[in-house]
């Protein structure tokens, strides 16, 4: 009752109600993962230089990009939890100052265990991305348009490391090396203003008309129910449901750590691409990737109307077809051609961004409003633990056998994962939603 008053007099005081307005949310937060990827991939657009300038081998970077990955994979669960309890505003606004003011302090790296310090830092900030992006979806969108919501939604992650080729090209070739990091950093900064300035809950935005707030309301799910952190990981690690999405989250995040931390390396090596020419190309798997993470919510409705899947085995099955496009990757040992190379990989990146949204989507179909960010960062730490090892396996091995096996490895992983998905998740018995 109380909330209806305050958001009858928020409503009062305002100019206007903007119509469609959980979009607007959306595309703003959208923004801000946006920014997060830029900054993210920052470190392997420059790498080869890095490498060059500060004597750094494969193996000591390897350590660089570890740090960030162990940070990132200890860090989702607590972030998630964090956002949970204190709220998505405040929550999401001091990890993303975090993590922009670590950027910037990276123009100041005088060696790689500086750099990987750094890293690590910004890693952990920058964790709250993932639990951040269930909780928007949960906060502000009906259970009938998550699926769609989580797609676009994803689109963010693969946009700024999509942009962040030519940016950090662009930034580098006006400013160095350390100005391209300090460059990205400001712009997280500026994201971090318009989100303090634009972001406010369903219940308390200006802006949100009541039949609006009524129709993401339609379901009526429970009040957040707010938990101490050791209690909700508890509770989380109980439900089978939840290591149906960790396992193939842990399967899948190889691929998208060589898309955003190796690439730039292996075509340098193997295709011996400078720093130009990587701009012109590394770009392409996440444009893939971002039509991949439009495509995989409307996927889902496609497999609703022609098979007449329930949503749950809708977004499955959804899923599974970007596990079977991450074949390509294994094809990549097979040709030495750098334009099909790239083809290829970014075949890879459409499918594994369809299989990272559509898990998000069954976070959010599976688990509460007071767990959905939790369970997010959880699923987050699964993903990573794998993109730590993985890096760690690039590093000791890459120089001594190339980055051919590894790509035969990351071709099959998603279809692995694909079997626990089908086992934990998928409903045996087709319900309409």
């Amino acid at each position: 009752m109380s909330q209806d008053i305050n958001h009858t007099v928020a409503v009062g005081k305002t100019r206007r109600v903007i119509k469609n307005l959980r979009w607007y949310v959306l595309v703003l937060f959208l923004l801000g993962v946006t920014v997060n990827y830029i900054t993210r991939n920052s470190l392997g657009i420059l790498a080869p230089e890095l490498k060059e300038s500060m004597g750094i081998t494969t193996e000591q970077y390897s350590w660089i990009v570890g740090a960030f990955q162990i940070a990132y994979t200890l860090f989702q669960p607590l972030c998630g939890w964090l956002i949970d309890v204190i709220g998505l505003k405040i929550g999401f606004m001091v990890c993303a100052g975090i993590w922009a003011l670590m950027c910037i302090l990276h123009a100041g790296a005088g060696s790689w265990l500086h750099l990987a310090i750094l890293r690590f830092f910004m890693g952990a900030s920058e964790a709250a991305a993932t639990p951040a992006n269930a909780k928007t979806i949960g906060e502000w969108f009906p259970k009938s348009e998550r699926p769609i919501a989580a797609g676009w939604a994803g689109v963010g992650f693969s946009v700024g490391a999509m942009l962040a080729p030519p940016i950090i090209y662009f930034a580098h070739a006006s400013f160095g090396w350390q100005g391209a990091f300090m460059f990205t950093g400001v712009l997280a900064l500026l994201w971090v203003i318009l989100w303090w300035a634009f972001y406010h809950n369903p219940e308390q935005h200006p802006n949100l008309g009541k039949d609006e707030l009524a129709f993401i309301q339609q379901d009526n799910e429970p009040p957040a129910v707010k938990l101490p952190f050791l209690t909700a990981l508890k509770t989380v690690s109980k439900n089978k449901r939840f290591y149906g999405i960790a396992i193939p989250a842990f399967m899948a995040e190889p691929a998208w750590a060589v898309l955003s931390f190796w690439v730039p390396l292996y075509l340098a090596k193997e295709h011996g691409m400078d720093l130009k020419q990587i701009a012109m190309f590394a770009w392409l798997p996440f444009l893939a990737a971002d039509l991949g993470s439009v495509a995989s919510g409307y996927l889902t409705r496609l497999y609703t109307r022609l098979f007449g899947c329930s949503r749950v085995n809708s977004v499955v099955a959804s899923s599974v077809t970007g596990a079977f496009l991450m074949i390509s990757l294994a094809t990549v040992a097979i040709t030495r051609d750098p334009y099909i190379t790239i083809a290829l990989i970014s075949i890879g990146g459409f499918g594994h961004q369809i299989i990272s949204c559509m898990l998000s989507a069954l976070v959010v179909e599976s688990f509460d409003k007071g767990q959905m960010a939790t369970v997010n960062g959880m699923r987050g730490s699964a993903a990573w633990i794998a993109s730590f090892l993985f890096s760690l396996l690039i590093g000791v091995t890459a120089d001594k056998i190339g980055f051919n096996p590894l790509f035969i490895a990351m071709g099959f992983f998603d279809l692995i994962g694909a079997v626990f998905l089908v086992a934990f998740i998928a409903e045996r018995r087709a319900k309409r939603a």
